[in-house]
């Protein structure tokens, strides 16, 4: 007893797999905002809590939260690269797109989305700590509606903001290098969305 000869591309590029493809788009950009809210989420709590003590600095201390909008960005490009690239079926209703490129795409999406979802919660711890303490640290324990010495420019107060930006240097490196493990995730999806292989019809 034989069985029937397995024609080329039939195995190849099924009709479910598309799934994967799209599946690592989702998965992506789902993943991707999810780092870059949570990231927005726990330094804007930070920025919020630092203007009760230290008003003047709530602009300059918002760096936290940019670094995490730019997360969903990352999202965005990888899943818009990996859904233009699932092809359609072609008009006899055979698939074009392979299951190589499915396991590639959703490599892709989730290499993208989990970096940046680690990021994002990298961001926001780190963002929201340093700038609780530099509000602590450039105003020296007051509140800014104190009286005393909140709005005069003594030496003690600005020893102490010369202080703080000690500290916000070293909030900068943390953020800058929290950043890159989104950004490595985002080259490696993208150097992994380059590989195809597209069934003949």
């Amino acid at each position: 007893m034989t069985g029937e000869p397995v024609k080329a591309g039939v195995d190849n590029c099924p009709s479910w797999a598309p799934f994967f493809g799209y599946a690592g788009a989702a998965s992506c950009i789902i993943l991707a905002n999810w780092g870059s809210a949570w990231g927005t989420w726990k330094a804007g709590l930070g920025v919020c809590n630092m203007g009760v003590n230290y008003s003047k600095g709530v602009i300059k201390n918002i760096v936290p939260i940019v670094m995490a909008g730019v997360l969903g960005i990352y999202g965005l490009i990888v899943s818009v690269i990996i859904s233009q690239a699932v092809n359609a079926p072609s008009n006899n209703g055979k698939t074009q797109y392979s299951v190589y490129n499915g396991w590639s795409h959703l490599a892709a999406g989730l290499c993208c989305g989990l970096s940046c979802l680690v990021a994002g919660g990298t961001i926001g711890v780190i963002g929201d700590c340093g700038v609780r303490n530099f509000g602590l640290k450039a105003s020296g324990g007051k509140r800014f509606w104190d009286g005393e010495g909140s709005e005069l420019d003594s030496a003690q107060d600005l020893k102490n903001v010369e202080e703080a930006n000690k500290l916000y240097v070293g909030l900068l490196i943390m953020l800058i290098f929290a950043e890159a493990l989104a950004l490595y995730g985002l080259i490696v999806a993208l150097i992994l969305s380059q590989s195809t292989y597209y069934c003949e019809v």
